[in-house]
C-alpha cells in the first residue's frame, strides 16, 4: 500500500486565514464574539449557516486577495475555525 500524500502548506498563509477568520467572523454573524477557540464548531458553537459560510470565504479571498477552489469542501472541512484555515489554505487556486 502507497503512502496517502500529505498536503503541506505554508504555515504563514495559515496563520492569516486563521487571524481572517477570527476577525471576519463578527462581521458575517453581524454580532460581537468573545475570543474565538480555534476548535469552535462554526455551525453548534457560532451559529454559522451556510450563507454565511459562502460570506465568510468570499470575505476571507477579498482581504487576503486569494481565490479558493471550494469545488471540493465538504461537511468536514467545516467543522471548526482550524478545519476551514486548512483547507483554505491547501485550496488556493494559484494566479494564471
Amino acid at each position: 500500500m502507497s503512502e496517502p500524500a500529505v498536503q503541506t502548506t505554508d504555515t504563514e498563509l495559515r496563520d492569516r486565514i486563521l487571524r481572517s477568520i477570527g476577525e471576519l467572523l463578527p462581521r458575517v454573524l453581524k454580532r460581537d464574539l468573545p475570543e474565538i477557540p480555534e476548535d469552535a464548531c462554526l455551525f453548534d458553537d457560532l451559529g454559522l449557516t451556510s450563507a454565511g459560510t459562502i460570506e465568510l470565504i468570499l470575505e476571507v479571498e477579498e482581504t487576503l486577495d486569494i481565490q479558493v477552489d471550494v469545488e471540493q469542501i465538504g461537511e468536514d472541512d467545516l467543522r471548526s475555525v482550524t478545519r476551514l484555515a486548512d483547507y483554505v489554505a491547501g485550496h488556493i487556486i494559484p494566479e494564471d
